[in-house]
């Protein structure tokens, strides 16, 4: 996969004052809206950490969409340089993730990302940032609220209730399978959140995890 420019020189802060400035000047550049074509293919990414944390560990899966049969798999590993601070993950995983989507051979249409979009306090989870940074679409997948508060979503698989950040709805409560806790969903970037809703449901079979994330996981994890 080719990186655009603004990704292949992103500057990557010391501190975490300087880490939300950049923030606040990025989530000027989310794009909230439907700005993507066909879907043939679907990308899930996740990171994991390796030797006490020293070193961040990217997978990226692409699928058939939506076939999810899987395309290809990489890994890339890179120093980590920046600590762990909620809110400012994407300034830790993002390099060695734009490592990893750099060696791909074959180009998405569209990104699930293991994390939050717009459902973040400054609007720029991982998936906004690194949205931004390839200006590709993509979507955000937490499996954990960071930010916002919401009704308990129906039981079955596609109920899911408005996530409410300072009377703004920054993402769904997207309840993927019966019997298990709901997902957190939000659009990355040039996705909204109706459509994100839809890829992460029909990327879904019978877990609680899409099988994009999912497959992502797993590589990040367990693979040596």
């Amino acid at each position: 996969m080719q990186l655009p420019a603004l990704a292949a020189s992103a500057y990557w802060p010391q501190s975490a004052d300087e880490a939300i400035a950049i923030q606040q000047e990025l989530r000027k550049k989310v794009i909230t809206t439907d700005q993507f074509g066909e879907v043939k293919q679907v990308a899930g990414i996740d990171v994991g950490f390796e030797a006490d944390g020293t070193v961040t560990r990217a997978a990226v899966v692409v699928l058939t969409f939506p076939g999810l049969n899987v395309v290809e798999r990489v890994l890339a590993r890179k120093p980590t340089t920046f600590p762990y601070i909620p809110g400012l993950l994407s300034f830790r995983e993002i390099p060695a993730l734009l490592e990893a989507l750099g060696q791909l051979k074959t180009t998405p249409d569209l990104i699930l990302v293991d994390g939050h979009g717009t459902a973040h306090p400054r609007r720029l989870g991982i998936a906004s940032h690194l949205g931004v940074l390839l200006d590709w679409p993509t979507i955000g997948v937490g499996k954990s609220r960071l930010v916002g508060s919401h009704a308990e979503p129906g039981p079955e698989h596609g109920d899911w209730q408005p996530l409410i950040h300072y009377k703004e709805t920054i993402g769904a409560v997207l309840r993927t399978r019966k019997g298990t806790n709901p997902l957190y969903i939000s659009g990355g970037h040039r996705v909204s959140l109706p459509s994100a809703i839809n890829f992460v449901l029909r990327c879904t079979t019978k877990y609680r995890l899409p099988e994009t994330t999912r497959a992502a996981h797993h590589l990040a994890s367990n693979e040596k």
